[in-house]
């Protein structure tokens, strides 16, 4: 049986305004004793997710700035970053990500620390972890998720159109991985397209990266040999016909992607974790649209374990939603706890937890 950890827990909803919203995670904080257990460090890395152009369930850059302000308090300089994407979008290159990160209210001086894109070009590039896992055997990440001696993840817990749903353990996983780190656990995944249901659109074609999509005889193809399994063509579809073998590729995607975590995890220093389950979507935060809730606002979540804090935020959002899974109910056919299974498996936490709210 597995230890129970900690999650400390407050309901929140973005009704109450971002102020009402910044003073409960300070009161969150306190409860945690985030000042004790961040004590003597001088310097932090806040990994984050800045969202894609129209999207609207990225965490606020007001609640970052209730973090770095604590933070300083405590003469901890602040460094707030995100990851490029294999997809593409506004997030593909680092000059582009960055404007767009400005444009969300992430600048230097409104989340009170220094807000940069983590590519290959900063702070050490990329830090190949060898790690001889299941599927990864050499982890590529960027070097200052590894380096670090304090990292805090500050993640949107939502659904995910591969993994089911997501939390710590995907801001982790995939958002401290390298492109080439994000391309190895995507690998495993290459869509196919239900002709009966394409309606020749090409919405598939524009958005593929890799040129792996083609149209023939009016109905889109995927050559898979080209396929990065970046799940945008998913996304862009309007008519369902883009599908996956979900009983094999999403499964294994999502174990590579925890394999990816312990990478990071399994590296010295310190690891907190923050959840924010309001504004919770179907969708990554990669999605660009304004994706609607699927469940009421639970609240904020902080714990040391990431998948305590994960199954947590998970066990509330089904009570929000009446007792339902709503994640399942928007993801049919995929599964939110092979990667809670399989991270516990990796001794990187805990599904059994103990909540304290405050």
């Amino acid at each position: 049986m597995s230890i129970s950890s900690n999650v400390w827990f407050t309901s929140a909803d973005n009704n109450e305004g971002i102020t009402q919203v910044s003073e409960r995670l300070t009161r969150l904080f306190d409860s945690f004793s985030l000042s004790e257990k961040v004590a003597g460090y001088a310097d932090a890395q806040i990994k984050v997710h800045f969202g894609e152009q129209g999207n609207t369930g990225y965490v606020k850059p007001e609640l970052i700035r209730t973090l770095t302000g604590y933070l300083g308090r405590h003469e901890i300089i602040a460094t707030i970053s995100d990851t490029n994407t294999l997809y593409r979008g506004r997030r593909t290159k680092s000059g582009e990500h960055l404007r767009l990160a400005h444009q969300h209210g992430f600048t230097d001086k409104a989340v009170g620390g220094n807000v940069v894109i983590a590519d290959e070009t900063t702070d050490g590039g990329v830090k190949n972890v060898v790690f001889n896992g299941k599927h990864i055997k050499e982890a590529k990440i960027m070097a200052r998720y590894t380096d670090t001696e304090l990292l805090i993840a500050v993640s949107h817990f939502k659904g995910h159109i591969i993994t089911g749903a997501g939390g710590a353990l995907k801001n982790i996983g995939m958002g401290c991985a390298s492109r080439e780190g994000k391309l190895a656990q995507h690998s495993s995944v290459a869509p196919y397209v239900e002709k009966r249901k394409c309606i020749g659109c090409e919405a598939c074609v524009a958005v593929c990266p890799v040129d792996a999509i083609l149209m023939s005889n009016g109905k889109a193809e995927v050559r898979s040999e080209n396929c990065i399994g970046c799940a945008s063509c998913i996304a862009a579809c309007g008519s369902d016909a883009m599908e996956i073998d979900w009983g094999s590729g999403a499964p294994e995607l999502s174990e590579r992607m925890v394999e990816y975590a312990a990478a990071v995890l399994n590296s010295p220093g310190k690891k907190v974790f923050v959840n924010v389950a309001m504004h919770i979507t179907a969708e990554c935060d990669c999605i660009a649209e304004d994706d609607p809730s699927i469940v009421p606002d639970v609240g904020l979540f902080i714990s040391e374990d990431p998948v305590a804090i994960d199954q947590a935020c998970y066990d509330r959002c089904c009570r929000s939603a009446g007792g339902y899974d709503p994640f399942r109910k928007a993801h049919p056919r995929r599964n939110c706890s092979v990667q809670l299974d399989y991270a516990e498996r990796l001794h990187l936490g805990s599904r059994a937890y103990a909540l304290i709210e405050v």
